[in-house]
């Protein structure tokens, strides 16, 4: 089973990827909805989970809340992605499960960003670091433009913002 934390768009867009490979994929988002379970629900689920993919944006309830516990309550073996922010991660926590061989990790971000040379990290077991290129997506620049070209014109005809839960439209 995986486990996507963060399931907004772009964890509808991981299951909707994992689909075609038979992956039982279940959401856990800040709100539950019909494809995503609620955050109350997360410490049952992460036993359960082959896969944690963490997905979260950072914010102060989310600032480092993969820490010791969490990681301890993922399943022995598990394989823990990090594709969200850095910050939403204990740094120190992560490096203790890796090194006692509890769960195994793949980061496209970490704490601290860009990782220093001789950071711990780099030599921690069952560990893949890739360079924050997991956004890199085909067509990223002209999907960009298109984005920003309709937030303006939402804000200039004073309608809601894509993506934006309180907002103010004013010019």
């Amino acid at each position: 089973m995986v486990l996507i934390v963060g399931h907004g768009s772009i964890g509808r867009a991981v299951a909707a990827r994992l689909a075609p490979f038979g992956a039982r994929v279940i959401g856990v988002a800040r709100h539950a909805r019909d494809d995503a379970q609620p955050v109350s629900v997360l410490p049952g689920l992460l036993p359960q989970a082959d896969v944690v993919v963490n997905l979260l944006p950072l914010t102060p309830e989310t600032d480092r809340c993969v820490d010791a516990t969490f990681l301890a309550r993922m399943k022995p073996g598990g394989l823990f992605v990090n594709a969200g922010r850095g910050k939403t991660v204990d740094t120190d926590a992560l490096l203790e499960a890796l090194r006692a061989g509890r769960i195994r990790a793949a980061l496209d971000v970490t704490d601290p960003e860009p990782l220093p040379a001789n950071h711990p990290l780099w030599e921690a077991p069952n560990i893949l670091i890739t360079p924050h290129i997991a956004g890199a997506v085909a067509r990223w620049e002209a999907r960009g433009y298109r984005f920003a070209g309709e937030q303006i014109r939402r804000l200039a005809a004073a309608e809601p913002l894509v993506g934006i839960e309180s907002q103010k439209t004013s010019v």
